[in-house]
């Protein structure tokens, strides 16, 4: 038993932010219908590289944020397909999107045609820049970063501002989505009908560096808002630090008894007195010289030495990893959030993200990767929504569905 099962969710979603809401939701039971275009399907299909980088023999952009669901080819520019869809909204609890709103309304899929056919639907929308943007330009994960103020925060000062990368704002706008899907679904037993849940690129941003965006609104710090060098940190206990092999991170506060033990481990252990470093305060005034020092006392010896010390004193630190090195981490195998699974499309089993949410009673399963293009389309007309194998038989004549 999985918690979601007897769920329907109409997913008209491409590319990240919208389809790992959805992946949510179908890992945990829902049946997610991905409504994609006869020709070609959703264009994440035709991604074999990421930033220049081949992404390997399967495409696993496509086949990881689209599993566990089912493949329905609808073509939305006629209006036959636009009937199936309003057909198989009256059998759904949610229909979610992160297509422009100018294709929704053109296809008759926006909120307005569809709660009209079914008031108790969940409309669940991703946007770039919320539904109230002065205009809906182009949003990706990049171009956000620089408008929330995230990027400009990291890199060393006089050099250019770093991309976080890694999908991160789509990631945390897609877990949002997913939870106020599910949070609609909850009111609609009060309630008695859907509502519109919307989240954007934008406000997942904003959500991300919440501590940092509080504290500068709080204070108007103008630290909090620009680059600031690990040669000169706030607190020079908390930094990350070159070992003889690798980069390391340590995470102490800036508080005498910490520092007393650091020096220890050091087995520098008349630095504790040095009058220069002696209270919080006077490491800060001189954090520079500090972190100097640091630094060649850490570049002396090989990580593991550091790591070896510092965890037996219960210091808070860890190596900086690649994913090479998180791939080969038992704690990531253990824990689920890598796993293994079946790709029919090399006939093999693979290494994909698995869990990152655990229920104990009911916990997530990748039951199999995404679809081929329009495999279920006849079991969802015929099986969900009642066509005939002669409806099916002269949509496909008309190019209504594949």
């Amino acid at each position: 038993m999985l918690p979601l099962e007897g769920l329907r969710i109409v997913d008209l979603t491409v590319w990240f932010q919208g389809p790992i809401a959805t992946r949510l939701l179908a890992d945990f039971g829902a049946e997610v219908i991905h409504v994609e275009r006869p020709q070609g399907g959703d264009p994440a299909r035709g991604v074999r590289t990421i930033r220049a980088v081949p992404v390997g023999d399967w495409n696993q952009y496509f086949l990881v944020n689209n599993r566990n669901k089912k493949s329905v080819a609808v073509d939305l520019n006629q209006e036959e397909g636009q009937a199936i869809v309003h057909r198989l909204v009256q059998e759904s609890d949610a229909f979610v999107t992160n297509l422009a709103p100018e294709h929704l309304r053109r296809w008759k899929v926006d909120y307005d045609h569809l709660r009209a056919i079914n008031p108790r639907l969940v409309y669940g929308m991703a946007t770039g820049y919320g539904r109230f943007a002065p205009t809906q330009r182009p949003a990706f994960d990049l171009t956000v970063q620089a408008l929330t103020g995230v990027m400009a925060r990291l890199g060393e000062p006089g050099e250019p501002p770093i991309y976080l990368g890694m999908g991160s704002g789509d990631a945390m706008g897609g877990l949002l989505l997913a939870g106020g899907v599910m949070m609609a679904l909850l009111a609609r037993r009060h309630l008695g009908r859907g509502q519109l849940v919307e989240v954007s690129l934008y406000g997942a941003q904003l959500y991300l560096g919440a501590p940092t965006l509080q504290a500068y609104l709080s204070t108007g710090d103008d630290r909090l808002r620009r680059q600031r060098s690990r040669k000169e940190p706030v607190n020079p206990l908390n930094n990350v630090f070159a070992s003889a092999d690798r980069w390391l991170v340590l995470c102490l506060p800036n508080e005498d008894a910490a520092w007393c033990a650091l020096c220890e481990t050091l087995d520098r252990p008349e630095l504790a007195a040095d009058q220069r470093f002696a209270t919080a305060r006077s490491r800060e005034e001189n954090s520079r010289l500090l972190t100097e020092l640091l630094d060649d006392i850490i570049a002396s010896r090989p990580a593991e030495h550091w790591l070896s010390r510092w965890r037996e004193r219960g210091f808070p630190c860890a190596p900086v990893n690649t994913l090479a090195d998180l791939a080969a981490d038992p704690q990531a195998w253990a824990n689920g959030y890598l796993m293994r699974a079946y790709c029919p499309e090399i006939d093999q089993e693979v290494d994909v993200p698995g869990m990152a949410l655990t229920l104990s009673r009911t916990p997530g399963q990748i039951r199999h990767l995404g679809p081929e293009l329009g495999q279920d389309t006849e079991q969802v007309l015929v099986e969900v929504l009642g066509y005939s194998w002669d409806d099916v038989i002269r949509f496909k004549d008309k190019g209504v569905i594949l």
